[in-house]
């Protein structure tokens, strides 16, 4: 009996792959918008009653390539993350940073299903938490890490103090989060957890043509930049004894 439920195991593991292979080609063709089940069922060679049976609706496998696409980009960053450890704070955030844009710039379709324009009628479920926060995850550990080592700045070296409100939002953060680290660093990595994916979302989509040539230059120069905004610094040089 065991060997016959792991080849039932092996076969819906097959098929569940090619229903999310197949889906990600009409995301390429199509758009997420256009996405069908039915049309997947017709390029398999399946009826789409047997398709139900993996995935109950588009929105369920909608959700299934959304969760892959975030564990994908968040295994990305997550792996520079644990490549660059013991290297500089600031060259860690870099080299996080590249590796979600090198992952985006190879799964463009996939990125836009994510970071793109939200899909017409669906909604995301709590399932897609988790995989959404690795890339935010993997950049607070690069900070919390910078603060342990000394090479955060300090909350009173903030350009513009933090309205009560966003202290709120970034105390709750630090509390939901469980890091070891201040407000004003929290709502520092926020802005640039968004912006970092501003500058991906501006390359990917069209809005740096004729303007930004040296892309990998200006990404380079610009995530530092965000490393500085939200209070990583370079580690600092101790004296010799």
């Amino acid at each position: 009996m065991s060997v016959i439920r792991g080849a039932r195991e092996r076969a819906r593991i097959e098929v569940t792959a090619a229903i999310k292979e197949e889906a990600r080609r009409q995301l390429a063709a199509e758009g997420a918008s256009r996405l069908s089940l039915r049309a997947v069922a017709r390029e398999l060679g399946m009826v789409s009653s047997a398709l139900y049976r993996y995935f109950p609706s588009r929105d369920d496998l909608l959700t299934a390539l959304i969760i892959d696409a975030y564990d994908a980009v968040g295994a990305e960053a997550e792996q520079a993350l644990a490549g660059s450890e013991g290297s500089d704070p600031v060259r860690r955030w870099t080299a996080v940073c590249r590796a979600v844009r090198g992952w985006a710039l190879e799964h463009p379709h996939e990125y836009a299903l994510i970071y793109g324009s939200p899909v017409p009628g669906y909604t995301a479920p709590l399932d897609t938490i988790g995989p959404a926060a690795r890339v935010g995850l993997a950049l607070v550990a690069v900070a919390e890490d910078a603060h342990t080592a000394g090479a955060m700045a300090a909350p009173h070296e903030a350009a513009v103090p933090l309205p009560e409100a966003v202290r709120a939002d970034a105390w709750r953060l630090v509390k939901d989060l469980d890091r070891d680290l201040p407000e004003t660093a929290v709502a520092g990595l926020v802005a640039a957890w968004a912006q970092l994916f501003g500058l991906i979302s501006f390359e990917l989509f069209g809005q740096f043509n004729n303007v930004v040539d040296a892309r990998e230059e200006f990404f380079g120069h610009a995530v530092g930049t965000l490393a500085h905004q939200a209070g990583i610094r370079a580690r600092p040089v101790l004296p010799a004894e």
